[in-house]
């Protein structure tokens, strides 16, 4: 972590901090127009997502995290899910969200906490500044959890935050605390992640919480299977991530999870969610890995050819149609896809059988 010895007080002066400042994903520049170039194959971006900047960065130390504490060098020089996020006032983002708005229509607004003492009094004040200038335009928090309580939760959903977003990555307790908590002297709990999660569920309502889930961090297909079951039977959200290694960071050269068992994971998740796949449908060996999956053909073939399951997991539009896609989160321009920020093609869709080799999996047939 970066050594700032300038008191919190006298830092608004030097730096560019929150809230006063805030960085926003690379592809809501583009779409705001603060920056230039094209996504490829014309993806569009309808979540303006957008992380508090303070001259130390992040004091949380997640091994997978760009943002993490123990990062080598500075904190401007980090990335989050391998993307820059450049710097701007406040007051300039606001306004070019307000005027996205009132030419048509912004999809959403995400405001993100990192893990700092002022990360809640910030977010209000950011919250104030958006509501202000596009009061329609939905508003998500995608909030550090150790730093919520329930008043705080209530406080958020009166000032107009709609939908709560956290982000517990790992998909077991022990995966979980290897990379976020007390393996990486971090200061997350997975007790206290599900206890904030819970709470919100009760204050914002069904599915208007997610908790985000990386692949590929050392978890099994059996974590997986078994936390989807267990967040579709809470109604609460789950949003799926492909680990893809951060350079600097502790796990920067750990290997990604097969583009096949990302596939996987992501059909059975969608046949689980939106197809009512019972408990006892997916089989595995006795590591964990997944070797069979008993469903009707039909309903599997529906849900392949909708090309829905491979599509990104992100926050509704104020239509209810998904519009946080982070183009290119989880993998480069020129790499495959990991999650389609688009419906997929016809094309992509063939793409998406050879990678899913359905039929080394025991089907029951």
């Amino acid at each position: 972590m970066a050594k700032v010895t300038v008191p919190t007080d006298q830092q608004a002066e030097l730096y560019q901090i929150s809230p006063g400042s805030v960085r926003i994903s690379t592809a809501a520049a583009m779409a705001l127009g603060l920056k230039g170039g094209r996504l490829y194959r014309d993806a569009a971006c309808g979540c303006i997502n957008l992380i508090q900047n303070y001259p130390e960065g992040c004091y949380a130390n997640c091994a997978y995290c760009g943002l993490a504490r123990e990062r080598p060098g500075d904190p401007e020089e980090n990335s989050f899910i391998r993307v820059a996020w450049p710097l701007h006032p406040t007051s300039e983002v606001v306004a070019r969200i307000a005027a996205k708005e009132a030419g048509g229509e912004v999809g959403r607004v995400c405001i993100s906490q990192v893990h700092d003492k002022r990360a809640y009094p910030d977010l209000l004040a950011i919250l104030a500044q958006v509501r202000q200038a596009a009061p329609a335009v939905p508003v998500a928090a995608l909030v550090s959890a150790e730093l919520l309580d329930e008043a705080k939760l209530r406080e958020l959903k009166h000032l107009g935050v709609d939908t709560i977003g956290i982000g517990l990555d790992g998909a077991s307790e022990a995966i979980f605390n290897q990379t976020r908590g007390q393996g990486v002297r971090g200061p997350h709990s997975w007790a206290g992640h599900w206890r904030i999660a819970r709470l919100a569920r009760q204050i914002f309502g069904p599915l208007r919480v997610n908790l985000h889930v990386i692949v590929g961090l050392g978890e099994t297909d059996r974590d997986l299977v078994e936390l989807f079951y267990q967040l579709r039977d809470e109604q609460i959200a789950c949003y799926l991530f492909s680990f893809n290694p951060e350079p600097g960071t502790a796990l920067q050269h750990a290997p990604r999870a097969s583009l096949t068992r990302h596939r996987r994971i992501q059909l059975v998740k969608y046949l689980i969610e939106e197809r009512e796949l019972p408990h006892g449908a997916v089989a595995f060996d006795e590591l964990g890995a997944m070797i069979g999956l008993r469903a009707p053909a039909a309903v599997v073939e529906e849900a392949i050819a909708a090309g829905e399951p491979f599509m990104t997991d992100g926050c509704p539009d104020r239509h209810g149609r998904m519009t946080c896609n982070r183009p290119y989160g989880s993998y480069r321009p020129g790499e495959p896809f990991r999650d389609y920020p688009f419906q997929p093609t016809a094309e992509d869709v063939a793409v998406i059988r050879g990678q899913l080799r359905l039929a080394e999996l025991d089907r029951g047939e």
